[in-house]
């Protein structure tokens, strides 16, 4: 079967993680398998290597001065479009909305809701879940938003997780931050990240020597007013937040196992694959109480909703970390991308069954 994955970056967000360990996956299981993107920035491959028995084809994107959220998105879906030959695939599987707008016939997998003021942006969204032929979603509670908003049924196959990077990974090189609450994903209004300093600010009065750690944060959107608050807000509070940005692949395991905590509010998911990453190195887990966290995560990390109790369950885990350890670990690694790889081609097989494909 030879199969087309479409994302619509090269760079480390988890819709693109998603993709390459997908495609990985599928060819380790005999699926002929070709990762097309677009190349941000001047990118020319992905944020990491990529299994070599997996085709990369990276469509050149170059930076446009000025150019707005709506217009970079009308224009990547352009691109891509122009670019990409569905002629020569059995499966187009679309894995974020701008490819599932680049693409006239294809499955796609819907990883969360998302609700955009840019009429573009809005545009988009709701496109690429009308259109597409078949969806799949990463958990139940996202494949119930399908349902109830738009009448569409979702074939629900959860992610996997490398879960022996994160396990094997040495807590070392992050010695220099002492005790550290730690976040990955950016700082957005998604991911909840002036509630989590606000947590954070609470927290302090009980652990003073715990830091809060960012990672990540890279984004086609543009939340500078966000970060300006969320600076402002860090001042007012004196937290001193330790931004990182984009870590390197190789570093990131470390950098998790090292962790005293890590901090989860994003008020939108679709699974929590670095929160799975987590558990999978024994750190302690505190997670927004959202329906979808409590479906993938519950029996295995501290729920929250407000700041206050947020820096109550951070507080409890910094001084019984290991409460949640065993079934963390044991939870992440039934999540492998193997079964994940073999439940995507039964559903692939099945639309051809149906006639769908």
């Amino acid at each position: 079967m030879k199969v087309a994955l479409l994302t619509y970056s090269s760079k480390p967000r988890g819709g693109v993680v998603h993709t390459l360990a997908l495609a990985e996956a599928l060819a380790s299981a005999g699926a002929d398998v070709t990762v097309w993107t677009l190349g941000r920035g001047g990118d020319t491959g992905f944020f990491r290597p990529v299994d070599p028995r997996v085709a990369v084809r990276v469509v050149p994107f170059p930076e446009v001065g000025g150019e707005g959220v709506g217009a970079r998105i009308l224009r990547s879906i352009a691109v891509l479009r122009e670019a990409f030959d569905p002629s020569g695939f059995d499966v187009v599987h679309a894995q974020d909305c701008i490819s599932a707008n680049a693409v006239d016939l294809c499955v796609r997998t819907v990883h969360h809701i998302d609700h955009f003021t840019t009429p573009e942006l809005a545009a988009c969204h709701e496109r690429a879940i009308t259109s597409p032929v078949a969806h799949v979603c990463v958990s139940g509670a996202v494949a119930g938003e399908l349902a109830d908003g738009w009448g569409v049924a979702a074939e629900v196959i959860p992610n996997g997780v490398d879960a022996a990077r994160f396990a094997g990974a040495e807590r070392r090189g992050w010695e220099h931050l002492g005790r550290y609450v730690l976040a990955v994903g950016g700082i957005e209004p998604r991911k909840g990240s002036i509630e989590l300093l606000d947590a954070c600010a609470s927290l302090r009065a009980r652990h003073p020597d715990v830091r809060l750690v960012m990672a990540g944060g890279e984004t086609l959107f543009d939340y500078r007013d966000y970060r300006a608050r969320w600076e402002e807000r860090a001042r007012e509070s004196g937290v001193e937040p330790v931004v990182l940005g984009p870590v390197d692949h190789d570093a990131l395991p470390s950098l998790v196992a090292s962790a005293a905590v890590f901090a989860f509010p994003s008020t939108k998911e679709g699974f929590g694959l670095a929160a799975m990453e987590a558990l999978a190195a024994g750190v302690p887990l505190v997670a927004r109480d959202l329906p979808v966290l409590r479906e993938v995560f519950d029996g295995a990390a501290r729920f929250a909703v407000t700041p206050a109790q947020f820096a109550a369950a951070m507080a409890e885990a910094l001084v019984d970390g290991g409460a949640f350890t065993e079934a963390g670990r044991a939870l992440a690694d039934r999540h492998t991308w193997g079964q994940a790889a073999q439940r995507h081609l039964a559903f692939y097989r099945s639309l051809f069954d149906r006639g769908v494909l």
